[in-house]
């Protein structure tokens, strides 16, 4: 089957247990037939041959059978658990795996939250799918074979019997699972939306308290909630006749012929033969019952696992779809910059078209512009994040895609606007920026940093644990590590998105010594909002559209005309509105 090729080239060293649990799967189905074989002979030498020692004596075969039987399943169920734990270990492995390849690009499509549950989820489906699929599809195909076998030596008149139940069982059967691959694609989907939609309600959930507002006022989670209710309730309703009639036909089939046979057991001529053939019928009509429900689960266990490996596939190529390559140039050949004819978008929205620019080394830029204007894209680009469509980048007049992964990581730091700081300690969330970073050295980044105050409050100084299980920092505070990370990386490239937004007015003037140290000898491209802070650079860069419209220092932006002094003497006139009517307050 193409599902076990599938599950098997992610598991390559354990797909013996596969093969191993279908060889169990179909001893067990062949222990259970047994069992039931030896059912019969118990129920001839009780009923017709009346030799109650004989039939102690086969008593104990039927039982060491039955449970040889349900000991093999259970080896078989064991062993597809140990295959199915392989398959999600390692659609786990390859998912982060994946994750630490994406580009930026692929993030900025698929929120964090839906990419781990997607992950997940579906790494654990696939290894339900796999532990219950080998085990029952082993029992599901054989044992109604044997048991038609059986059937047959029991007597022509049972075997055609259970020819017949088996027919009109299979009909009744196909007409329930007629739609169901269908419905599961629809079930699967809806239950997605519901768990994304899920996801972001709580996430938002402080609104929703502030708010007072129920799930009716998310209409996306509500229409989620209803559509798979609908979807699930339809399909049970669908299945409702034709499950029941299998259940009456295949289990009470002999208790529903039983009465009206009562009436003619005077013309059968051998009436024991014929109350054994009627036991074995009981017996045998519920294991096939419970081969055709086997069937539905198999069934469902291979549609999820097909699902959920299409999913991981899916997302995988996805990741690596816009995946950066790198070259293997290990040292930068100077700091000058260059946009050399760069286009770029995200997806169908282009932000640069034919862009060029140039940017000497050892200098300092400020990014100023109206959202979406391609400041902070810019500064993602030249840091490496997206694969840019057409152009080039040069870096000391190389491609940047020459250099190696490493050689990018170790000259380009970025400071995001957002820091982002792991559940650990002080020392670890900055220490990554180097490796093997000693305390001194740490030390020395948060002294430049001026953010010695933050952690001369803390019980364990710069040891104490940060997040879920530590103390909890501020927005300005964690900003301030994420300096000190960048100070202590000392790259020659130095990318800040807005990196002082979050800084109170008392540590402003700190940071700003703290960032002069920082540029010292380095390039140094800053996106800034407020314009007070980018008087002092070296160029300033206004953006609009995708384009530099206006470059230069400070004072030669203000000798012009345009857009910088405009912003700028709003920005001032913003700065000293005073509220003087006191009735307004």
């Amino acid at each position: 089957m193409a599902i076990y090729k599938k599950i098997f080239a992610y598991v390559p060293e354990a797909k013996g247990y596969g093969y191993l649990s279908l060889l169990l799967s179909v001893a067990s189905a062949a222990g259970l037939v047994a069992g039931y074989y030896f059912v019969y002979c118990v129920m001839v030498a009780l009923i017709q041959e009346g030799n109650v020692a004989h039939a102690m004596a086969l008593s104990i075969r039927t039982m060491m059978t039955l449970t040889a039987g349900s000991l093999l399943y259970f080896a078989s169920g064991i062993a597809s658990h140990k295959l199915g734990f392989h398959v999600e270990t390692n659609l786990r492995k390859k998912g982060i795996d994946g994750v630490t390849k994406a580009s930026f690009r692929f993030f900025d499509l698929n929120p964090s939250g839906v990419v781990r549950k997607t992950i997940d989820d579906n790494a654990g489906l696939t290894h339900q799918s796999v532990a219950h699929m080998i085990p029952d599809l082993g029992q599901a195909f054989v044992v109604p074979i044997l048991s038609l076998i059986l059937g047959f030596y029991v007597s022509i008149r049972l075997g055609i019997v259970l020819v017949v139940l088996i027919v009109i069982g299979g009909l009744l059967f196909k007409s329930m699972m007629g739609g169901e691959t269908k419905f599961m694609q629809i079930y699967q989907d809806a239950l997605k939306r519901m768990s994304a939609e899920t996801v972001e309600y709580i996430r938002g959930i402080q609104v929703v308290k502030i708010f007072g507002a129920d799930v009716q006022s998310f209409k996306a989670l509500h229409d989620a909630i209803h559509d798979y209710a609908k979807y699930a309730y339809a399909y049970s309703k669908s299945c409702k006749l034709p499950y029941t009639a299998i259940q009456w036909l295949l289990i009470g089939v002999t208790a529903i012929v039983m009465v009206p046979l009562s009436f003619y057991l005077h013309r059968v001529g051998d009436m024991r033969s014929f109350y054994v053939e009627l036991i074995m019928l009981l017996f045998i009509s519920g294991v096939t019952f419970s081969s055709l429900m086997r069937i539905m689960y198999s069934s469902m266990y291979i549609f999820n696992a097909n699902y959920a490996l299409s999913n991981l596939e899916k997302m995988y190529d996805d990741m690596l779809k816009d995946k950066i390559a790198f070259g293997t140039k290990e040292t930068f050949d100077g700091e000058d910059i260059v946009f050399s004819h760069v286009d770029f978008g995200y997806g169908d929205k282009p932000v640069f078209k034919d862009f060029n620019l140039n940017l000497d080394g050892g200098k300092t830029y400020a990014l100023i512009g109206a959202s979406g204007s391609g400041k902070s894209t810019l500064a993602k680009l030249l840091s490496g994040f997206y694969k840019i469509d057409g152009g080039d980048i040069l870096i000391g007049g190389t491609p940047l895609s020459e250099y190696s992964e490493k050689a990018v990581a170790e000259n380009i730091a970025f400071i995001f606007q957002d820091p982002k700081l792991f559940n650990g300690s002080i020392f670890d969330n900055i220490a990554v920026a180097k490796k093997g970073a000693t305390e001194d050295e740490v030390l020395k980044a948060l002294k430049d940093a001026a953010s010695m105050d933050i952690i001369e409050n803390l019980p364990n100084g710069m040891h104490t644990l940060i997040g879920a299980k530590g103390v909890y920092l501020s927005g300005g505070e964690k900003q301030r590590i994420a300096i000190a990370r960048a100070m202590l990386k000392d790259a020659k490239i130095v990318v800040m998105d807005e990196a002082s937004a979050a800084i109170d007015a008392d540590n402003e003037y700190k940071l700003q010594a703290s960032f002069k140290k920082l540029m010292e000898g380095k390039t140094v491209i800053m996106i800034a909002h407020r314009l007070t802070s980018v008087r002092n650079v070296d160029e300033i860069l206004v953006m609009e559209k995708g384009k530099v419209v206006e470059r230069g220092s400070h004072d030669v932006l203000m000798a012009k005309d345009g857009y910088y002094k405009r912003e700028l003497l709003r920005y001032n006139t913003a700065n000293d509105w005073r509220i003087n009517d006191e009735r307004a307050l």
